[in-house]
């Protein structure tokens, strides 16, 4: 799995939010949290505003805040506002791929390899990610003795 720039920063941007809601926090403090480029920043959070993932609020007390409770916006919502599908071949959909002779049962293991990115990214939300309390199958994934090792 390969998470972009903009995936992060989108994240780690809901994850302060959370952490905060319901109040609005403004894009300085956000950037300044988490560290990130404040013009690419507004670029993300834009894109969570169209998705309704933040709404924007005006005035001196101004900034963004979730539109939903924490506990019901999963991390593969944000990933999905930014970047699009979570898994694509080609710049298509895994179930659209279609292949001849011996590649042809290789679409079915993009369509699996999506499944078991859904499988956690779509049951994470950011309730549980803010406060670490991940779901017990996501805990043992990260458990594994070789989730950690890089191949």
């Amino acid at each position: 799995m390969r998470v972009s720039a903009r995936g992060d920063y989108a994240v780690r941007a809901a994850l302060a939010l959370a952490a905060r809601y319901p109040a609005t926090v403004s894009t300085q403090a956000l950037a300044d949290e988490q560290r990130l480029p404040r013009k690419f920043l507004e670029a993300v959070l834009a894109d969570l505003r169209r998705a309704d993932v933040v709404r924007a609020v005006r005035g001196c007390d101004g900034g963004y805040q979730l539109t939903r409770e924490p506990r019901q916006v999963a991390v593969a919502t944000i990933l999905r506002a930014v970047d699009g599908p979570l898994a694509e071949v080609r710049g298509m959909r895994p179930e659209q791929v279609t292949y001849a002779g011996s590649a042809q049962h290789l679409s079915e293991l993009w369509v699996a390899a999506r499944s078991a990115l859904r499988d956690v990214l779509d049951e994470v939300n950011l309730a549980q990610l803010a406060t670490g309390r991940l779901p017990s199958r996501v805990r043992r994934l990260a458990a594994t003795p070789d989730a950690w090792q890089p191949r």
